[in-house]
């Protein structure tokens, strides 16, 4: 039996390209084999077209009126969530949004529901408190909640209250879901980029942390390249002019078979976020799948259950450019080493994150809900 699943969040590509985005992405092409059907509503500016077709799923974009702390608002959004209710067999939230929790009362749902808690609401805490009596009443309606890590459900203040309704699915990846870069695009990433550089890739945010690999990489033998825009792009383009720094590249967007070239070329992956905002981290599995030592900082968060210290890469202190600047010359100064810890993330990115594993256990989730709705 088919089941119609439709996802609701923010934000979705086309429109954008971040690690949530392809998280969801994920999850509806590993979830096809179970005859799961995935639909996608979001906000976007732009809707023109309002119906976008893509290989993982169709995407409803509703109109994008405001946006406040983060938190975007669709005056349309209401009434075409109502009209795709009449077809989904479960409805699939991405939590923070808290628009969805409005949407989720509005509508009066009755189908079962899965929420993929992604993160706990760091930055504006004036606002989550005035928040707190929603969010607990919506988690509270909802059937099941499923946090990507071990690391983060124990170090959150929130999940436990629902412990009774949380499974643990870490993201996963599908190689077969990236493209295989060409001789001729690795050949001309090397051109314009090296080799042998540490590679950013995300969306250009505050919680990215990356002013302090700005700071780390002052006067280092290496470039850097970052890959991605965002709200704090400008901002970190004058640090660079300030520090002078001639070995970092902002890459800016890119295709993804230039990514993946951007990959292959690197020496590794450089995540220096230290905020519970980054709960995982989609570029170190990015990074693991291509077998590449992975640099983190140790928060808590789901970032060290996708890299473990001196097996996968190095874990460093967060908030520390001292640190991260020691890891990054450690990798460099020592290829066998990082090639080792390379091929080890590979081995763990196949154990513990393929995109299969987590397909099987989110199509599990859809058809106990429904076969419980049913009953």
């Amino acid at each position: 039996m088919s089941i119609r699943v439709l996802h609701v969040y923010r934000t979705y590509f086309p429109q954008t390209q971040g690690g949530l985005e392809e998280v969801i992405r994920q999850i509806c092409l590993n979830t096809r084999r179970h005859d799961v059907e995935s639909r996608v509503l979001c906000v976007s500016p732009s809707v023109e077209p309002r119906v976008v077709r893509r290989t993982e799923a169709v995407v409803y974009r509703s109109k994008l009126h405001a946006e406040v702390a983060s938190c975007s608002i669709s005056l349309q959004m209401l009434s075409m969530f109502r009209r795709l209710l009449k077809w989904a067999d479960v409805v699939h939230y991405h939590f923070p949004w808290p628009f969805a929790d409005v949407l989720h009362f509005a509508a009066g749902v009755k189908v079962p529901t899965v929420l993929t808690y992604h993160s706990d609401i760091v930055r504006q805490r004036f606002l989550a408190r005035l928040y707190a009596p929603l969010m607990t009443r919506f988690l509270n309606a909802i059937d099941r909640i499923v946090c990507t890590s071990p690391n983060y459900f124990a170090t959150s203040n929130v999940l436990p209250r629902f412990e009774d309704r949380v499974d643990i699915v870490p993201i996963g990846l599908d190689p077969a879901s990236y493209p295989v870069a060409a001789e001729c695009e690795i050949d001309a990433a090397r051109a314009e980029f090296g080799e042998g550089f540490f590679l950013f890739v995300g969306v250009l945010r505050y919680y990215k942390c990356l002013h302090i690999l700005l700071d780390a990489i002052a006067g280092a033998p290496y470039r850097v390249v970052i890959v991605g825009s965002g709200p704090t792009e400008a901002e970190l383009k004058r640090q660079a002019e300030d520090l002078k720094l001639t070995n970092v590249v902002f890459a800016g967007h890119v295709s993804d078979q230039t990514k993946v070239a951007l990959l292959a070329l690197s020496r590794g992956v450089v995540f220096p976020s230290y905020m519970r905002s980054e709960a995982f981290g989609v570029t170190l599995l990015e990074g693991a799948m291509h077998a590449k030592p992975l640099i983190s900082t140790e928060v808590g968060s789901g970032t060290s259950h996708v890299n473990v210290d001196g097996e996968t890469g190095l874990v460093v202190t967060p908030a520390s450019a001292k640190a991260l600047r020691q890891a990054m010359d450690q990798l460099h100064d020592h290829p066998a080493m990082a090639d080792r810890m390379g091929l080890c993330a590979r081995r763990r990115f196949e154990r513990l994150f393929n995109g299969g594993l987590m397909g099987d256990r989110y199509a599990g989730i859809y058809a106990d809900l429904v076969g419980l709705s049913a009953a």
